[in-house]
């Protein structure tokens, strides 16, 4: 009887094993997809914001206003594919004539494509779709947004202050809306030592649009 069980523990482990292995193929598969189609559209900037904000939204109109800017600064968009900011975003790229990458990734809620990118990739993993958006930017944009938005957010800052990918310049749009956020991280995150004063020179806050794209030309022209 034991030794049926381990032979039944076994069967069930070399099953796991083979659908890990097959897994990795399909991670290879969405890199390299993401891999050949991407550097065309060097360099980019990538804009993240919330998902749930409609076209009458200021953040809306915001981000739409900075993709158009940037396109005619020289640079493509890319966003994450979906509704929201990325959809604002993809459609000023797109109808300004320039390269509007939307990456989306499948999920459950809240994740249908937009129609305005004009290059397109679907991803299954989150982090498949973070590195390609890291990769080929040269900027990254972040409108207000949720747990998302957060996410890399801080793991950009996190890459950057590790130097883990060159400084780029991080701008954060909106005063009103990263302003506590600063503040908690000036006075309870660097006054009680866990980051540093040039940690919070990583990034800007700006509100203007022309501001944002200024900015990101200089940093960008310098070499960063």
């Amino acid at each position: 009887m034991r030794h049926r069980e381990i032979e039944e523990k076994q069967y069930v482990l070399n099953g796991l094993a083979a659908r890990e292995s097959w897994r990795l193929f399909k991670i290879m598969a969405e890199f390299v997809e993401g891999f050949e189609e991407l550097p065309k559209v060097y360099p980019a900037v990538s804009l993240f914001g919330s998902t749930r904000v409609h076209p009458e939204d200021p953040c809306y109109v915001q981000a739409e206003r900075i993709a158009r800017e940037l396109v005619r600064a020289g640079f493509s968009v890319i966003t994450g594919g979906g509704p929201g900011v990325m959809e604002a975003a993809n459609k000023g790229a797109a109808e300004e004539g320039g390269w509007s990458v939307g990456i989306n990734i499948r999920l459950p809620l809240e994740q249908e494509p937009n129609p305005y990118a004009n290059v397109r990739l679907e991803m299954r993993y989150f982090f498949v779709r973070k590195v390609l958006m890291a990769k080929y930017a040269v900027g990254f944009v972040f409108l207000p947004g949720g747990y998302g938005t957060l996410d890399e957010l801080f793991e950009i800052l996190t890459l950057v202050q590790t130097r883990k990918i060159r400084p780029v310049p991080v701008i954060l749009v909106g005063s009103s809306y990263w302003g506590p956020l600063v503040k908690w991280l000036e006075e309870t995150v660097r006054a009680g030592g866990k980051i540093s004063q040039e940690d919070l020179e990583l990034f800007r806050v700006l509100d203007d649009p022309q501001e944002v794209v200024t900015y990101i030309r200089e940093k960008t022209f310098r070499g960063l």
